[in-house]
């Protein structure tokens, strides 16, 4: 099997209240919380899948792997230039 050759989130921002924002990809794009949902939808990143709240909203979660360290929450924040 080829090496999965799709952009992953690096990185994460997040708002006063710890929710995700946007995220940093491999590549070192950005993208807003509606950006990354359009890419992960589209299959263009790797390792997260979206999931619909109790709200009815979709929103960003890493595939289940049992290794929290890749967990989104775990990743390392960016500072925006």
């Amino acid at each position: 099997m080829a090496l999965d050759s799709r952009e992953t989130f690096i990185a994460v921002q997040k708002n006063g209240d710890g929710d995700l924002k946007a995220f940093k990809t491999s590549s070192g794009r950005i993208l807003d919380y509606e950006q990354a949902k359009q890419e992960v939808q589209a299959g263009a990143i790797a390792g997260v899948n979206l999931f619909k709240g109790r709200d009815g909203e979709l929103y960003i979660r890493g595939d289940a792997d049992g290794d929290p360290s890749n967990n989104l929450d775990s990743l390392p924040g960016f500072e925006t230039e």
